[in-house]
């Protein structure tokens, strides 16, 4: 019985939600898109008008930002606001965030490695940038120091080091199937990970 209930918990757990938390989402941004409608006065004309106002928005800005002058304005905007130092801590790493989900086309950088430890172990980590910032680079014994992310498990925190590139194992696994494996502490891992 009790094994009957674990399987029917680890099962359905995840499903249901996954499956409230984008319900709620829906719901929120179908709110918002409904409240929109009713500052112009137009009465929604079937259940998620909103949301797809909210998508529509959304796709629209899109495009706007594929404008040259748009995005003039909106970079002028954003300099601006950037020189508030407690709204350019909180976008700043909001925008940062965000251009983890979306590069433009750009290569993905990050690259699941090993670090090996003094005791013999070896941490999976992953190589953020190409290069260190330059004041670290500065301040750093002669190498080519890269910063390496160690994602703690069941969370969002994380712990960056730099550590020389010889010091590091290249692992062919992609990033998410790695990240998946750190943020679960092992428990995720699948036989047929590539």
């Amino acid at each position: 019985m009790k094994n009957t209930l674990t399987r029917g918990l680890t099962n359905l757990l995840p499903m249901v939600l996954s499956i409230w938390l984008f319900w709620s989402l829906f719901i929120s941004l179908d709110g918002l898109g409904k409240l929109l409608l009713d500052i112009v006065g137009i009465e929604p004309v079937f259940v998620g008008a909103g949301f797809c106002l909210v998508a529509a928005l959304v796709f629209i800005a899109g495009l706007l930002f594929s404008v040259s002058p748009i995005v003039w304005v909106y970079g002028w905007i954003e300099n601006q606001l950037m020189k508030f130092p407690l709204f350019k801590s909180v976008y700043g790493s909001i925008r940062d965030i965000a251009s983890l989900m979306n590069r433009d086309g750009q290569p993905k950088t990050q690259k699941t490695v090993l670090v090996k430890q003094a005791n013999g172990s070896f941490v999976v980590g992953f190589i953020m940038s190409e290069f260190a910032p330059q004041p670290l680079v500065d301040a750093l014994p002669e190498g080519d120091w890269v910063p390496v992310l160690f994602q703690l498990s069941y969370q969002i925190a994380g712990v960056t080091s730099l550590v020389k590139r010889e010091d590091l194992i290249s692992v062919d696994w992609s990033f998410e199937d790695a990240m998946r494996f750190n943020l679960t502490a092992g428990i995720s891992n699948s036989k047929d990970a590539s």
